[in-house]
């Protein structure tokens, strides 16, 4: 029987008929899960905050985030061979624990993924004003300049993904296989011909002071990095054979991240020209590449980077275009009818992205730097990931999965999903503690930041970001969703743990 065919009166048996094109493959699946990922982005932002804070040793947040965020991935993967629908957490936690916990499991990771739009395109100019500038540019690096750089950027995308996904999937593939070869082969160089601290620089700590707080904090960096693995299951409707294909993308997304930016992380401290005054400075990736290299070759590789991570930002504005598609499908958005419009020439949900854009240039009009813009989104993210994980342990509670699928976990999932919730608990924990470096008020900015309430301005910038977003939601929920029927239906003998709710 011909695959798509197949796809199609799978999605059918769903309830919902194949509007978006179904062209993606494995590796196509995986680049987009991988973009999504970026150990370029995520590295350029935050490097120089796990650097400051305990020297090299930072370098061991990465092998433990990448665990923790593989347990959860596990459980993912196996999901998503069982329900291979536009908007992984939102449609698990609708099939698996309800109406009411997966609205809020959506509306959480909506904002959480808006939010990580607006810090990876904040981050964009981090590495590109510095190879601009190596052409011949003289553009300062400031605040007023990287907002109006990742507004350009912002917008191109939002053309590039309302074009279709199949423009998207070729500049996405070229450009990872780009990242890859670039990072892995950039990390060598570094290592072989600027080694100025030697390959046991990760079990230095410089001048820091390290304790488990102080870790905790380093860790930043590598949680930054590693999520949006889920992407590949947010494609599922336009890709070949879902239930097989987005479990090994979810899965090998994570590993090749691992690989490559473990490397690269590794080759970065070795080149630090001096690890004290790198400490003390903050030294950020952009200024070791540059004191290492001339003019030309540091400029070509800032210039490789900055192509990275623009492909980051376009994968990401694919999911969160698709998961906004996804519910405004099942009519759990404001102006559903509208943001679940399909272009009928370009198979795209053309009105939610650009719904998408607008509200992520929101937060630029209180634009504090990128290193609080992408703590605020990821400790969202790891909320929704918390809330999609409860729903998976509630249905296997429950006794799910209770029919085969290409990929399963058997006897080992109850476990992958009691640990993959407590390292998320745990650090959600660590993302709301108030601290200066990593949540801190308003006023500790030095009113960078200035939400024009004194009170409000001396209470830590996360809390108020979860109450707002938790406020808006439960009131919207409480008036409006909380009337509607929610939209569950499932092929024969795929069960439906927990009833609507």
């Amino acid at each position: 029987m011909d695959t798509h065919a197949t796809d199609e009166q799978e999605l059918e048996r769903f309830g919902y008929r194949q509007e978006l094109k179904r062209s993606l493959g494995l590796f196509s699946s995986f680049a987009v899960a991988f973009s999504y990922i970026s150990p370029s982005t995520g590295i350029f932002a935050l490097f120089g905050l796990g650097l400051s804070t305990i020297g090299g040793i930072f370098f061991w947040s990465w092998p433990i985030v990448a665990a923790g965020q593989f347990i959860i991935a596990l459980s993912f993967a196996e999901v998503a061979s069982h329900i291979p629908i536009a908007g992984s957490v939102y449609q698990w936690s609708k099939y698996l624990a309800g109406k009411t916990h997966a609205w809020f499991t959506g509306w959480v990771y909506l904002f959480a993924g808006i939010l990580t739009i607006t810090a990876v395109a904040v981050t964009l100019p981090i590495a590109l004003i510095p190879a601009l500038n190596g052409m011949g540019w003289n553009m300062a690096n400031s605040l007023h300049n990287q907002r109006l750089m990742a507004l350009v950027f912002m917008v191109i995308v939002t053309v590039l993904n309302i074009y279709g996904v199949r423009v998207v999937a070729l500049i996405n593939n070229v450009g990872v296989l780009f990242e890859i070869l670039g990072m892995v082969v950039f990390a060598f160089i570094l290592a072989l011909f600027h080694n100025h601290q030697g390959g046991g620089v990760i079990f230095h700590s410089g001048t820091t002071n390290v304790t488990m707080s102080t870790f905790l904090l380093a860790m930043f960096m590598s949680l930054f990095v590693i999520y949006g693995f889920d992407t590949a299951a947010t494609l599922a409707e336009e890709t070949k054979n879902p239930r097989k294909e987005a479990p090994k993308a979810i899965l090998y997304s994570i590993v090749g991240a691992f690989i490559i930016g473990g490397i690269f992380i590794w080759a970065i401290l070795m080149a630090v020209p001096n690890l004290n005054d790198g400490i003390k400075g903050a030294i950020s990736p952009a200024a070791v590449i540059d004191a290492n290299f001339s003019n030309a070759f540091a400029t070509t590789y800032l210039v490789v980077v900055s192509i990275a991570i623009f492909i980051c930002l376009m994968a990401i504005q694919a999911n969160v275009m698709r998961l906004c598609f996804g519910m405004a499908r099942d009519e759990q958005l404001p102006a559903s009818n509208q943001l679940r419009t399909v272009s009928t020439t370009l198979h795209t949900p053309w009105v939610a992205c650009l719904v998408v854009t607008l509200l992520a240039a929101v937060p630029l009009l209180q634009y504090a730097g990128a290193g609080i813009l992408a703590i605020a989104a990821t400790a969202l993210i790891y909320l929704s990931y918390a809330l999609g994980g409860l729903a998976i342990l509630r249905a296997r509670l429950n006794g799910w999965p209770h029919r085969e699928a290409p990929f399963k976990l058997g006897k080992w999932g109850m476990p992958a999903s009691i640990v993959g919730l407590a390292w998320g608990g745990g650090m959600l924990v660590n993302f709301a503690w108030p601290r200066a470096a990593s949540n801190p008020t308003p006023f500790q900015t030095g009113n960078a930041l200035n939400f024009h309430w004194n009170w409000l301005n001396h209470r830590p910038v996360l809390w108020t970001v979860f109450v707002v977003i938790a406020g808006v939601g439960t009131a919207y929920y409480a008036l409006v969703q909380r009337h509607k029927a929610s939209h569950v239906e499932a092929p024969e003998g795929e069960l439906v743990s927990a009833p609507a709710q």
